[in-house]
């Protein structure tokens, strides 16, 4: 692969845009696939993304927009998916370029519904890619900080260490701070559980409970990440480490947390269709909580916090009630 790999960003959302931002500041050119022809005519008259992060101004020199997944694919050697899960499979079913010679790295903190299976994993059941040539890009870290320019920090983890010191290498700036780990597997389950807790942070908020409860909720939330991880993938981890703990924390508490906020209607009476079209944003937490739960019937961690989410948005049961029994179980 050469010196100067060429990158390519799957998706117009906030994070999509916020990682596009990030490698402006490294890469002479970037592709950047997003579906909708409005929002990349905008880009090229007026500098910015019209939905997400419209306060960051781009130099349109560097962007090789497309409406055509083969054509961005074709371009580069790093591939960075940032798409909702829900919608991979179907942006993955538009491909004729071949994925065999590129390095992917999802930057989706989900899962994939169709297969129930985290994005790495996804590629390399499904598309046969190496796990040398997958990588995640984790955080802690908020697109809409990244926007301000606010001090952030990145995980970058990959099976190849040189894929991911590239990868962080061209993610780092001023205000980017970027490690790389080797733990591909753990780091992609952290981002996809740490959405479901955050949506718990939001249902205890919105019905009331205060901060002393919810530190007592993170605090079980990472012991109970930490089981969950170690029965999908057991290797020697910090689970305390910032991909893990760091990335936890600020989903459950930050205002920009979609997650939390989802959660925070649901616990206001929400249901869960209506706090669906009240966000302009995907709450991957959402979908987290179905496969999460489906999963553990085989694993069979101790979930309680991941099987009351699930209770109050896949059985319809009452978040009140359903909290109340949890408060039981915590300590």
């Amino acid at each position: 692969m050469s010196d100067n790999p060429k990158f390519a960003v799957i998706g117009g959302g906030s994070w999509a845009t916020a990682i596009a931002k990030m490698l402006c500041s490294n890469v002479n050119q970037i592709a950047w696939y997003m579906r909708n022809e409005y929002a990349i005519e905008h880009l090229k008259l007026q500098k910015h993304n019209p939905n997400y992060l419209s306060s960051v101004e781009f130099d349109i020199k560097k962007l090789l927009l497309t409406n055509d997944i083969n054509e961005a694919v074709a371009h580069a050697d790093y591939i960075i998916f940032a798409i909702p899960s829900a919608f991979l499979s179907a942006e993955l079913e538009k491909l004729t370029v071949s994925l065999k010679d590129k390095v992917i790295f999802s930057a989706i903190k989900g899962i994939v519904p169709e297969t129930s299976l985290i994005v790495g994993e996804h590629f390399h059941n499904e598309y046969d890619i190496d796990y040398d040539n997958i990588g995640v890009i984790t955080g802690p870290c908020h697109a809409e900080e990244v926007a301000l320019e606010r001090l952030s920090y990145l995980t970058i983890a990959c099976g190849d260490e040189q894929h991911a010191k590239t990868m962080a290498k061209n993610l780092n700036s001023h205000y980017i701070k970027t490690k790389i780990s080797d733990d591909i597997i753990g780091t992609e389950y952290a981002a996809m559980l740490k959405n479901i807790y955050a949506i718990a942070a939001g249902i205890a908020h919105g019905l009331g409970y205060g901060d002393n409860f919810q530190a007592l909720l993170m605090s079980n939330s990472i012991r109970e990440m930490k089981k969950f991880i170690r029965k999908v993938h057991k290797m020697k981890r910090n689970i305390n480490d910032s991909a893990y703990l760091g990335d936890l924390l600020v989903t459950g508490y930050s205002v920009f947390s979609r997650n939390r906020m989802f959660g925070n209607m649901i616990g206001k009476g929400y249901t869960v269709k209506s706090a669906m079209m009240e966000m302009s944003m995907v709450a991957e937490g959402y979908y987290a909580a179905k496969s999460a739960h489906k999963l553990n019937e085989s694993y069979k961690a101790k979930t309680p916090i991941i099987d009351a989410v699930y209770d109050i948005l896949y059985d319809g049961k009452e978040a009140k009630k359903v909290f109340k029994k949890l408060t039981e179980k915590l300590n």
